[in-house]
Parts: structure tokens; C-alpha cells; sequence
């Protein structure tokens, strides 16, 4: 093991704040509009323009996830975002009306790990290689990294836009009510209510993760890698 590497444990009280600050999954009616964030927080989905990029919203009965990353098995194309805000979602839409279906889920883990993988189904919704950053540009993801300890890092969350930072752990482990989640990593980057699933990329465009929660200044990510493995996919 990288020596470089450490580890961090929370206790369930603090997962507990973990799990209802950072939650993607909200009321798709209440969707523009997050409690405490009204109006104006929100970036707005290319979704709505039938692509989906990495940090787009994607909607579904009673919630809406924000997609971290496209990825490909070389036959079909998936979305890549938590698993705790797919958990309880089948059908999903590009839009919060739901009138442009994208895909349908396939598959989710959690606890243990916290990612959920959709299948695309709407060859109409184009889904590119790419993250958008919410100020019309976008980075192309080139590939996927490995996190390390003090290295830059940056995100594009929801709610609270792109934040950047330095990745200050990794093998966390994080003990929600529901279990526990291991072999996550840790940022300084600001995060906000509603950011889960918000992909996290280095300056050179490659693929760190996502964020699945925030305790004490700390933003938490599911590492990319993990889920490319477990599931046979590459990064579109």
C-alpha cells in the first residue's frame, strides 16, 4: 500500500449528518428550487437540450441525481453517479417534467460502496465524454486517476457550482445508519446540499469520482476506479 495513503474513520452521528446534507436524491417537483438554496443555486442541466454531460441532472419519480460521468462497455453507454440517490429510481428523464426519457438503472451499491450505474435507452440523448463546469464550458474527461494525498483536485457539484481544492484522505471509511462505506477519499473543496454525484477531476481532465457526502469541511467522493472495474466499463 502507498504509503502516502491513510485512513479515517466517522462516527455514526457524523455519517448520520453525512447522509442528510449531501443526499442527492430531492422531490423532482421541488428540483429548481432546493430547500434552503431557492432560486438561483442550482446550475442548470444540458440535459434539457438532450445531452447529458458529467454534473448534469437527470430525473426520475420523486428525485433527481446529478450524473458524475459517462462511460461505455463497448456495446452500450452508462451514466455513472451515487448509489444512494439512484437507490429507489428505475426510469429516468432529461427533464424534471420527465418528457425526455434517457435510460433505466442497472445496477447500485450501497452501503459497502456508493454508486449507482444507468443504462442509456434514447439513442435522441447524445451523452459525451465530457463535464460540464455550469459557465457554458465544458472539460473533457481524458481518463481516469487514482487520488493522492495533497494533490489539486476540483468538482462540479449541483448546487454550489465548481469548487476546487487538494484531496486530503484516502481508504476512508464513512459509518451511515444504513452501513458502512469503505475506500472512499476526502477533499478540501466547498461543497453544498444536494452536490451528491457531482463528478471530481484533476486540472489534466482525468476522473478522480464523486461526491457522495460532507462532514466538518470536508467533502467525501466514491473513487471512479472502483466502479469502472466492477462493472467492465471505460470512460467515455
Amino acid at each position: 500500500m502507498n504509503s502516502r495513503r491513510s485512513a479515517l474513520s466517522r462516527t455514526a452521528a457524523g455519517a448520520a449528518v453525512l447522509a442528510l446534507l449531501l443526499l442527492g436524491a430531492v422531490p423532482a417537483a421541488s428540483a429548481a428550487e432546493p430547500a434552503g438554496h431557492a432560486g438561483s443555486s442550482e446550475r442548470p442541466s444540458a440535459a434539457r437540450q438532450s445531452v447529458i454531460r458529467g454534473g448534469d441532472s437527470i430525473y426520475s419519480a420523486g428525485r433527481v441525481c446529478t450524473v458524475a460521468f459517462n462511460a461505455t462497455d463497448g456495446a452500450e453507454d452508462y451514466a455513472i453517479t451515487s448509489g444512494q440517490c439512484v437507490s429507489g429510481g428505475t426510469n429516468w428523464y432529461a427533464d424534471a417534467a420527465m418528457t425526455v426519457p434517457v435510460g433505466a438503472t442497472v445496477g447500485t451499491s450501497f452501503p459497502v460502496n456508493d454508486f449507482g450505474v444507468i443504462r442509456y435507452t434514447n439513442p435522441a440523448v447524445s451523452h459525451p465524454g465530457e463535464v460540464g463546469t455550469g459557465s457554458g464550458d465544458a472539460v473533457d474527461i481524458t481518463g481516469s486517476a487514482s487520488p493522492v494525498v495533497g494533490s489539486s483536485m476540483c468538482h462540479i457539484g449541483r448546487v454550489s457550482g465548481m469548487s476546487c481544492g487538494t484531496v486530503t484522505a484516502v481508504n476512508v471509511s464513512v459509518n451511515y445508519p444504513d452501513g458502512t462505506v469503505s475506500g472512499l477519499f476526502s477533499s478540501s473543496a466547498r461543497s453544498e446540499p444536494g452536490d451528491a454525484g457531482g463528478p471530481a477531476f484533476t486540472s489534466g481532465g482525468k476522473a478522480l469520482g464523486f461526491i457522495v457526502g460532507a462532514s466538518a469541511g470536508s467533502t467525501f467522493y466514491q473513487p471512479i476506479g472502483e466502479v469502472l472495474a466492477t462493472w467492465g466499463l471505460t470512460l467515455s
